[in-house]
């Protein structure tokens, strides 16, 4: 179970990397839960939670991207147009 904190320290390939090894977690979690196998269900949660963490600290990425690409369209515009 990784922190945001934590999960924002890795790079975004690492980030991806480990979303999938929780998704796939996550799946076999799950299949154990079907076959009555699942010793501890709140380990469903916690990878749901792990899942979201990471999807979160993507996206917020993502997003400081698109906003550093509009500031830099738009301190270029001026200037062109000047």
């Amino acid at each position: 179970m990784s922190k945001a904190s934590e999960l924002r320290d890795h790079s975004d390939d690492q980030l991806e990397l480990q979303l999938k090894d929780v998704q796939n977690n996550l799946f076999r979690l799950r299949l154990q839960s079907e076959t009555e196998r699942l010793e501890a269900p709140s380990e469903i949660i916690k990878a749901k939670r792990e899942i979201a963490r990471i999807k979160t600290v993507l996206r917020l990425r993502a997003i400081d991207r698109e906003k550093a690409a509009a500031a830099e369209a738009e301190a270029a515009a001026p200037a062109a147009a000047v």
